[in-house]
């Protein structure tokens, strides 16, 4: 009886019994779910870490950034929008602050490619002593910052004790002529003497990314070119070079991330005197020294912005180079 009433039932009648193959596929999803959630669990306190320490001082920045703020008369701090932000691009010492920051920048990551890439092509080599090369060679970028800065300025900057005079004087009684006058590198070539010590520093930096881009190439492709009677400057232009290029592109890129942060060696050389004052110590004399919370916190904002522009690239090439490498493996 009851078979035949369920089987005569019209198509309005109401199904009581589940569907037997939609109840598995739902219940895989959850536990899907469920699994994946069981997965990050353990980072959410690591990423509430980060967003309190990182995320939260960046949102209080850019509510400072929209307001005409002097610690020294608290009292008339009043909302502007975006009037600082204007400052920022036109007033004279932030002006000149982007372009010395442009400046450096760009001579920076420049040289420190160009002598980073000798460098790896003379540690692709093998001869004695080339861990002992390499190991000397990386030194500079372990060095703390400011140690480097100081060493630069007092050590070899030194117009009357500093290893670049000395060696001018040695020079000229070598030579038998007069020796020459002391001259001060600070203070006759100040932006070069920053530049000078940060491409010492950075260089190092760029030969490791770029010895990692030599030693990756395959090994038969150089060797068929070799059997082909293509010589060291053929096989360099037309397979080194094209080869190095997502590398190349990489230095250039967290090169230019780090230098335009560079705060130091422009603090500890030349306290951003004589025209080597770039954007990250504008912000520092504008907050620390005049006071001015709302300006310095719009130009700290630009600064965060442009890096994440140039952060944005420099993803793109590593991940780039991230498929490439699954790709030949």
């Amino acid at each position: 009886m009851s078979t035949s009433l369920s089987t005569s039932a019209g198509p309005g009648a109401r199904r009581t019994s589940p569907d037997p193959v939609a109840r598995p596929a739902h219940d895989g999803r959850r536990s899907e779910r469920m699994r994946a959630w069981a997965t990050r669990a353990p980072l959410l306190p690591a990423l509430v870490f980060l967003i309190a320490v990182t995320q939260l001082p960046f949102v209080a920045t850019l509510v400072i950034s929209l307001f005409d703020w002097n610690s020294l008369d608290p009292d008339e701090r009043a909302f502007t929008g975006l009037a600082n932000y204007a400052s920022v691009f036109t007033d004279p010492a932030l002006s000149e602050s982007v372009v010395t920051t442009v400046l450096l920048t760009a001579s920076v990551v420049v040289a420190s490619v160009v002598l980073g890439l000798l460098l790896a092509l003379l540690l692709d080599r093998t001869f004695f002593g080339r861990g002992m090369v390499r190991t000397l060679l990386i030194t500079p970028f372990l060095l703390v910052p400011v140690s480097a800065a100081l060493l630069w300025k007092h050590a070899l900057y030194n117009p009357e004790y500093g290893l670049f005079n000395g060696a001018l004087t040695w020079a000229a009684g070598l030579f038998g002529i007069d020796s020459p006058a002391q001259p001060d590198w600070i203070s006759e070539m100040p932006l070069l003497a920053v530049e000078a010590a940060l491409v010492w520093q950075w260089t190092p930096f760029m030969m490791l990314i770029l010895l990692a881009g030599l030693q990756s190439r395959p090994a038969e492709m150089l060797e068929a070119a070799r059997l082909d009677g293509a010589g060291a400057w053929q096989i360099f232009r037309y397979l080194t070079l094209p080869h190095l290029r997502r590398y190349l592109e990489l230095g250039v890129l967290l090169g230019s991330v780090y230098i335009v942060q560079n705060f130091d060696a422009v603090f500890t050389i030349t306290s951003g005197g004589l025209g080597t004052a770039n954007l990250p110590y504008t912000i520092y004399q504008t907050f620390y020294q005049a006071h001015e919370y709302g300006l310095a916190s719009a130009a700290g904002v630009v600064v965060v912005i442009g890096t994440i522009v140039v952060a944005t690239f420099a993803l793109r090439v590593v991940s780039s180079l991230f498929r490439e490498e699954a790709t030949r493996a």
